[in-house]
């Protein structure tokens, strides 16, 4: 795993980069991808300020939320897949989201395609396919499936 096994080592990661924001620090690596798309989200800036409750805090589905963590987290992957311009196409299907929706809704229609392949690869016990993000993505948008 990019961050551990443990989900408060995980969740650390996060903490310990709003912290450096927050103290004026300068960020390294990843904590400038984590702290942007923390500053998008002021709805978690709370649990981020209280370590304890952020590091132990469950979110169960059954109570309607979705996982901060998780949330963020994708939007980071996102940012990653962005950068890297993978899977081929990548790049101009978000451009396309953009001009047809707006930056935020765009965003995170990608987020919920990136979950949605996350857990159905979890499923499958298989590896992750980005393949299944365009699809899901050009479905959300309402456009045709790519011939392939």
């Amino acid at each position: 795993m990019l961050y551990g096994s443990k989900r408060e080592t995980y969740r650390q990661v996060f903490l310990d980069s709003w912290r450096a924001y927050q103290e004026g620090r300068p960020l390294e690596g990843v904590q400038t991808r984590i702290v942007a798309v923390i500053l998008r989200h002021p709805e978690y800036h709370d649990l981020l300020a209280d370590a304890q409750r952020g590091l132990e805090q469950d979110f169960p589905p059954e109570q309607g939320r979705s996982n901060p963590y998780m949330h963020m987290s994708l939007h980071v992957a996102l940012e990653e897949i962005l950068a890297l311009g993978e899977p081929a196409g990548i790049v101009d299907l978000f451009d396309s989201a953009r001009r047809k929706l707006s930056e935020n809704d765009a965003e995170h229609l990608f987020v919920d395609c990136l979950g949605e392949m996350m857990w159905q690869a979890q499923r499958a016990g298989r590896a992750p396919e980005l393949t299944a993000l365009l699809s899901c993505v050009r479905r959300g948008l309402g456009l045709p499936e790519m011939a392939g």
